[in-house]
Order: C-alpha cells, then sequence, then structure tokens
C-alpha cells in the first residue's frame, strides 16, 4: 500500500502557507479538507502530529482553525516528513525467508542496509528545501500555466 500521509501533511502544510501569505488567519479542518479533496477526518488525524511538533498552531473553539507556528522559510519538508511518518521506514524488509542459499541468507541485513540508505537520502534531499521554496515553486508553475494557457487561447482566436 502506497502511503499517502507526506504528501497529504505537505499539501496542509502549503495551503497553510498560502492562506498566512495572503493573510488569512487560519484555517478550518473542514476548509483543508475541500480544498484537498481529502477526508475531514484523514486531515485532522495528520494535524495531530504537526501540532504536537510545533509545526502548526491550533486555535480551538467555534471559530478555530489551523495556521503555521512558524514562517515557512523555517519549515523544511523533512521537518512535515519526520512530523507525520515517525520513524515508519520507507521500505520494510521481508522478513522469516528461509536460509537456504547465499542470497535467501542474507538479504533481509541487505535490504535492510539498502533501505537505511534510502531513508538517508530521502530526508537530505527533503531538509535541503523549504515550505517557503515549495510554495514559490507552486507559484511559478501555476504562472507558467496560465500564461501558457492565454497563448494557447489566442493562438486558437486567430484561427
Amino acid at each position: 500500500m502506497i502511503d499517502i500521509q507526506f504528501p497529504t501533511a505537505l499539501q496542509i502544510m502549503l495551503s497553510l502557507a498560502l492562506a498566512q501569505q495572503e493573510a488569512v488567519p487560519q484555517l478550518s479542518s473542514s476548509q483543508l479538507a475541500q480544498s484537498l479533496g481529502a477526508n475531514p477526518s484523514f486531515v485532522r488525524k495528520l494535524l495531530v502530529p504537526l501540532v504536537q511538533d510545533k509545526l502548526v498552531d491550533s486555535i480551538m473553539g467555534k471559530t478555530g482553525g489551523v495556521r503555521l507556528a512558524r514562517t515557512p522559510d523555517k519549515i523544511t519538508l523533512r521537518d512535515i516528513y519526520r512530523s507525520v511518518v515517525k520513524d515508519k521506514k520507507i521500505w520494510a524488509p521481508r522478513t522469516g525467508i528461509p536460509h537456504r542459499c547465499l542470497v535467501s541468507s542474507n538479504v533481509q541485513s541487505y535490504f535492510e542496509e539498502l533501505i537505511d540508505d534510502a531513508e538517508e537520502a530521502v530526508q537530505s534531499t527533503l531538509g535541503r528545501r523549504t515550505l517557503l521554496q515549495a510554495l514559490t515553486e507552486l507559484q511559478r508553475r501555476a504562472a507558467v500555466t496560465e500564461v501558457s494557457g492565454r497563448a494557447k487561447q489566442e493562438r486558437l482566436s486567430r484561427r
């Protein structure tokens, strides 16, 4: 099963960063769920570790919601990843393999080392990117798409 916790948590955090940029004080879990096309209870479940790890502030009450606890330039994607994934590894090795040959006798320890190396590479990559950089990249992509869409409309209207 593919784990969607990190991608969804990243979308939540990007939405909160955009809200902050647009001077929206906070968003409710229902608003986040609707904008993400996700189940509200799943969004609330993901918000728990983000609040516990002080990446998100939770405002209680009827008009409450959540907002970033730090500025987007101070939150790395690794912070988000570690918060929602915790100690869960990127892959799980097969266990209970009967030791019958060179491969079956050694593959589990080899794979565990491979998992550790892959996890280190993922976290290193995520640690070099901030939430602000990610939001800026999304905004750049949206601008390119908008310009491309206008150019296409202009070509079609000339025909």
